[in-house]
């Protein structure tokens, strides 16, 4: 009997999927240039729009500001790697208490992060930990926090464990 798939399987797959397509797209429009009824047979990339094409990395219920630019992927998770000065300035604030070892305003903020989700690498349960990144204007702990591993690993989610980056310092 098979296994059910994994979360880190199903995010490796849909990447997967989103790299076809867009291979796909980008081969489409490359065809469709070469065949312009004014005769150009030049294919350059400024004729191609696939610097256009984005990834997705949260959905549209979440802040659209918490991640920024393309720092590549990190080799251990497979996760996306996204630079502090690209977090939300709160997020900058929580590693500063993170790296002083607190206090922490949450109660909850130190807890084990038992990665249920199984987006994160495996490890013991015990080795990560969870804490909260304020989002201005909302009255509970939002959904923002970064999961620290005990090796230093540190990792960002802004839409409360649906998909994480590796943060890079």
């Amino acid at each position: 009997m098979a296994r059910p798939a994994t979360g880190r399987q199903r995010y490796q797959w849909g990447l997967l999927l989103l790299v076809a397509v867009i291979l796909v797209a980008w081969l489409f429009v490359d065809d469709s240039s070469q065949g312009d009824p004014g005769g150009s047979t030049s294919t350059s990339s400024s004729s191609s729009p696939s610097h256009e094409l984005t990834t997705p990395t949260e959905d549209a219920t979440t802040d659209t500001d918490d991640i920024g630019g393309d720092g590549g992927t990190d080799p251990e998770s497979g996760l996306p790697i996204v630079q502090v000065s690209d977090l939300p300035p709160e997020a900058a604030e929580t590693l500063d208490l993170i790296d002083a070892g607190g206090p922490f305003p949450e109660d909850r903020d130190g807890v084990t992060f038992e990665n249920r989700e199984d987006l994160l690498p495996d490890h013991p349960v015990g080795y990560y930990k969870e804490y909260t990144v304020p989002t201005p204007g909302s009255e509970d702990r939002g959904a923002r926090r970064i999961v620290a591993g005990a090796d230093g690993e540190l990792y960002y989610t802004g839409d409360h464990y649906s998909s994480f980056s590796r943060i890079a310092r």
